[in-house]
């Protein structure tokens, strides 16, 4: 019976939430308050609907009328609609009235159920009052409005140039796309800062060799996200401890300016909110300014399943990633800057380099590669007019510049018509070639074919071509030699990243 009850009560939210918004709160708001009782809690429904579509449309002159219309239903007899009422009222912005009712309604009811929604609306909306009225009572109100408060008054910012001197040398994880490891490990091992401890596909395991910051690491450009290893626990108590524990509380003091909040992820194993609800509420209870936070929060922690255990990581969380603020624009099938960056780097550097990106899209290789330096020019082509526009905002935004590179729109196959392409005149042909995944190419065979011959033309003896390659396509080219070649994951199929040198 209740499962065809909720299942009427959806259905009646879907057919409410199709409305524009004039007509919802016209119209239907109005038949809905001059209903009777039952038919009020037959169509409760239009209380979600009206907080869903008002958060969806430029509704802001209606706003004191539906928080005013929406504590009418809060003081309701019928516990089911004061029950949707609460949970509304965050969606619409809740003044400091609408809070001061729902404590008031937290402190008279008897009605668990009731006080249990009280409490999860009062954590999205929890101010002072919300964490004067339940210090001590409820960990878990209270541990929201402290984030709450913090993210208002002081969202903090991860210190980047702070460099600390833990009391525990600690390991940190890099993780990437498989098969990245090998660059990963050499960018590390050429660095003054880190050291490796060990490699496994897509995760290469590092410890500094003395006091470092966030800025040190965060020169490294191979890996894609960086997470300090905290430790190990089978259960929820023993991955509270983890969390809470001093080694985890000395690396937020380290690294972070303002409140320590942070979320929690069990990586691949979707939404596990009993789990990490119970985490929460047990770090919480152990080191209370250590604040469970999704919103904004400067930090994850990552749980990742070992067999029988979970391995805990704590990740620094960037947005943008500072390597990559030069992106202000990107478009569809966009390479990865960390495989752009192993791409550079299995380049190597040769004199008086004249790089060329027959496919620059956004231009990330070609500003990987000029971060790096030591070039004379840098030539992007792409067919597409707009791309070549997002590559030149990346460039003028990308660090270490002014660069001064020459982006066209045209098929690689005229580069004759770019000054400073030609026969014998680029030293590297660097670039992520269209996969035909999510962007299709008709010919994607002929396409990497004639990148082979357009290659063997303009590189200049000595010169490489380094690319993705998405084919099983051997080169057809005398001219061009095969130096190395190695499988990557391109998240869900492998590709061949591969090396080739042109003959004197």
């Amino acid at each position: 019976m209740k499962s065809l009850e909720a299942q009427a009560t959806k259905e009646i939210y879907r057919r409410y939430r199709a409305l524009p918004w004039r007509q919802l709160w016209r119209e239907e708001v109005a038949i809905f308050d001059q209903s009777s009782p039952q038919d009020r809690l037959a169509r409760v429904g239009l209380i979600r609907a009206v907080a869903v579509v008002f958060s969806e449309s430029d509704a802001s002159t209606d706003a004191d009328d539906v928080r005013l219309w929406l504590r009418k239903c809060l003081a309701d007899p019928q516990e089911k609609l004061r029950r949707y009422a609460m949970a509304a009222l965050p969606k619409v912005g809740a003044a400091q009235e609408d809070e001061a009712r729902l404590i008031a309604l937290l402190q008279g009811t008897n009605n668990t159920r009731e006080k249990k929604f009280v409490a999860e609306a009062l954590d999205k909306i929890g101010s002072d009052l919300t964490l004067e009225a339940t210090r001590g009572l409820l960990p878990r109100t209270e541990q929201k409005a402290l984030a709450s408060i913090a993210r208002g008054t002081n969202p903090g910012h991860l210190e980047m140039h702070s460099v600390s001197e833990l009391p525990d040398t600690p390991t940190l994880c890099l993780r990437g796309r498989r098969g990245l490891e090998r660059w990963v490990q050499e960018e590390v091992e050429g660095s003054q800062r880190f050291r490796v401890v060990d490699a496994q596909p897509g995760l290469v395991r590092v410890m500094p060799k003395g006091p470092f910051s966030l800025g040190d690491l965060f020169e490294l450009r191979c890996f894609g996200t960086a997470g300090f290893f905290l430790g190990r626990g089978s259960t929820n108590e023993e991955l509270a401890e983890v969390v809470s524990s001093q080694k985890t509380q000395a690396l937020l003091g380290a690294f972070t300016e303002g409140a320590w909040r942070y979320r929690m992820e069990f990586v691949g194993k979707g939404h596990q909110r009993g789990a990490i609800r119970e985490i929460a509420d047990r770090v919480f209870s152990t080191a209370p300014a250590v604040l469970n936070d999704p919103r904004g929060a400067l930090w994850s922690v990552d749980f990742r399943e070992e067999g029988k255990t979970h391995s805990v990581e704590l990740r620094p969380r960037f947005s943008p990633d500072p390597r990559t603020a030069y992106r202000l624009a990107d478009i569809p099938a966009a390479s990865h800057p960390p495989l752009a960056a192993c791409l550079v780097r299995l380049a190597g550097r040769s004199a008086d380099e004249v790089i060329w990106d027959p496919f620059c899209g956004s231009a990330t290789e070609l500003i990987e590669s000029a971060i790096q330096g030591d070039f004379c020019s840098i030539i992007g082509t792409d067919r597409c007019s707009e791309t070549i526009a997002i590559a030149k905002r990346n460039f003028a935004a990308a660090p270490g510049g002014p660069y001064s590179p020459t982006l066209a729109a045209c098929d690689f196959r005229e580069y004759r018509t770019i000054a400073g392409l030609g026969a014998g005149k680029v030293s590297l042909l660097i670039t992520n070639p269209p996969m035909g995944m999510r962007v299709p190419i008709a010919n994607l065979r002929g396409l990497i074919a004639d990148l082979f011959t357009v290659a063997a033309d303009v590189l200049r003896p000595g010169g490489r071509l380094v690319f993705v390659n998405p084919l099983h396509l051997e080169n057809p080219h005398p001219a061009l030699v095969l130096e190395a070649r190695h499988v990557v994951d391109m998240s869900g199929f492998d590709c061949r990243v591969e090396l080739y040198v042109r003959r004197p």
